[in-house]
């Protein structure tokens, strides 16, 4: 795609679009739900592991022999670098994506199995309309051997990094979708 037809180009309201230096362009539906979770994801993140943690949103991981991913939460290992203009999956420690209207399949189905494949630690799966999260461990070429499911509002969830730190997440305050609003 040109610059210009970018340019001239009226994407739908309501989602993000992310341009790849491959020519690739995604198309992302937004949500308040989606964005007030990755909120919550990155304060945890921030009270777990300190305001300095490598952390990423949205920056797209290299994935070899692999569409690139750019996870809505990916915690980094301290010690990573660049590989070029991208860090690589081997630096990731976890990946969390949230849940929105239209990703359930890829989220549950098609991340779980590609982040198994490539031996990301931890996935985790943070669903608003299903108020759960679903912690995905022990990967293997298929998907994750391990798979926790615990409930919005059953207080902490300690995530172990194989780096030896501790991502916590407060389950007790992620956000849950308000009831629709008639439209006017």
């Amino acid at each position: 795609m040109s610059v210009d037809a970018i340019v001239h180009t009226e994407f739908p309201k309501g989602y993000t679009v992310l341009f790849g230096s491959d020519g690739k362009v995604i198309m992302t539906p937004r949500s308040f739900e989606h964005s007030s979770t990755i909120k919550s994801l990155h304060h945890d993140t921030i009270v777990s592991l300190g305001r300095h943690a490598k952390t990423a949103s949205d920056v797209y991981i290299y994935f070899p022999a692999d569409e690139n991913s750019a996870p809505d939460l990916a915690i980094l290992r301290e010690d990573a670098r660049k590989e070029g203009k991208r860090y690589s999956f081997e630096d990731v420690l976890l990946i969390s994506e949230v849940v929105s209207t239209f990703s359930a399949r890829k989220d549950y189905d098609d991340c779980t199995a590609k982040y198994g494949r490539y031996g990301i630690p931890v996935y985790l799966v943070v669903d608003p309309y299903a108020r759960e999260v679903v912690l995905h461990t022990e990967p293997t070429a298929s998907g994750c051997s391990t798979a926790h499911t615990r409930a919005y509002g059953t207080g902490k969830l300690p995530v172990p990094l194989a780096d030896g730190r501790t991502f916590t997440l407060d389950l007790d305050e992620l956000p849950v979708p308000e009831p629709e609003a008639d439209a006017r």
